[in-house]
């Protein structure tokens, strides 16, 4: 089962997070294998992470929850909230396999919440910026709770437009980078 844990930082905690970087790196280590993507979402000027996304295969809600709040900077204080939801990967791929690469252009991670009926089941046309999409989904996967997505895009507006905003209750875009070890 494929799930989107989106860690958000409380704020004053990036040196909390810089101190615990190699153990958040060892710590997702253990779930190579099954992560379709990951990465810090960062503040407008690139510099700052404002939050830590990871999309990965797991057995269950049980090993998702696991997952998130075993992480060792929520279990420092380091992040506000999270948001872990069950997701299917209408890609089919991982970030790695993503024909745009790491660099070049700016990315984004956008969320759509839900309200009510689902909205962009299907991949949008224009999928070559895509670098990850998929609905989120309650625990059980019957029941649609919006939409994610992870984007190239020239700037945020744009990056906006992969979701059909009139069909969520919010959409929310921010700068994200591909993560883990160089």
């Amino acid at each position: 089962m494929e799930f989107f844990c989106y860690h958000r930082d409380r704020p004053g905690s990036a040196a909390l997070r810089d101190e615990l970087l190699l153990e958040h790196w060892s710590y997702m280590d253990a779930y190579a294998a099954g992560m379709i993507a990951r990465g810090p979402t960062l503040t407008d000027d690139g510099e700052t992470a404002t939050g830590s996304v990871h999309i990965v295969d797991l057995p269950g809600a049980a090993a998702a929850r696991a997952f998130a709040f075993d992480e060792p900077n929520y279990q420092a204080g380091a992040y506000r909230d999270v948001l872990l939801r069950r997701w299917r990967n209408l890609l089919g791929r991982t970030m790695w396999d993503f024909s745009g690469g790491r660099s070049g252009g700016n990315r984004y991670l956008v969320l759509g919440l839900g309200a009510g009926r689902g909205a962009d089941p299907t991949v949008p046309a224009a999928a070559d910026d895509l670098i990850a999409y998929g609905p989120l989904l309650s625990d059980d996967g019957d029941a649609w709770l919006g939409t994610a997505a992870l984007v190239r895009a020239v700037d945020p507006d744009r990056a906006r437009t992969v979701l059909t905003a009139d069909r969520y209750a919010a959409v929310e875009v921010h700068n994200w980078a591909f993560g883990g070890r160089r």
